[in-house]
């Protein structure tokens, strides 16, 4: 773990369980929770779906890099990342020196399973949903094994067991 900033990241593609895992791996470590959607959110006064919108995704990925700035210098803290936070070099970065990166793995069609419905899920509405996620899937997971400490499948644990398991390792690594 990087020990000069305490700091956890959980990345992953959305619905891999990051801000459900973070919150309660948070609560047991006696840390502070942060969700960089919800950041960029109450900055923002506006939903992610209504900045893609009115900004498309390069402007959302612009605000993203500077919370995810801010927000990793931050010390003793959960961070659960947006999925494709790990787009950009310099979030990529940050996160690697910045704390210990959890990547919580899932296989698309565990994922399209988890995200049916798509609600506040902009990328998911530009067409077959199921395939979507198999490309983010094919661009995305070997940049979060490029920067991930950890690879926590996600699929039959518990919300509990998965973060009992988390725990266990990162005192492990320490």
């Amino acid at each position: 773990m990087n020990a000069s900033s305490n700091n956890i990241f959980l990345i992953g593609l959305m619905g891999a369980g990051k801000s459900t895992v973070g919150k309660l791996l948070a609560k047991k470590l006696g840390r502070r929770f942060l969700d960089a959607d919800h950041v960029i959110e109450e900055r923002c006064g506006v939903k992610i779906p209504v900045i893609f919108d009115m900004e498309g995704e390069a402007g959302f990925r612009k605000r993203e890099a500077q919370a995810i700035e801010e927000i990793t210098s931050e010390k003793e803290i959960v961070l659960a990342t947006g999925g494709g936070a790990v787009l950009l070099s310099e979030n990529r970065q940050a996160l690697s020196q910045r704390g210990t990166v959890i990547y919580l793995h899932a296989n698309p069609l565990e994922l399209f399973h988890r995200t049916r419905g798509g609600e506040g899920r902009p990328l998911l509405k530009q067409g077959d949903a199921k395939k979507i996620l198999e490309n983010l899937y094919s661009i995305r997971d070997p940049l979060y094994r490029e920067i991930a400490d950890h690879v926590i499948e996600t699929g039959k644990p518990s919300v509990n067991q998965l973060v009992n398991t988390l725990i266990m390792q990162l005192e492990l690594s320490t």
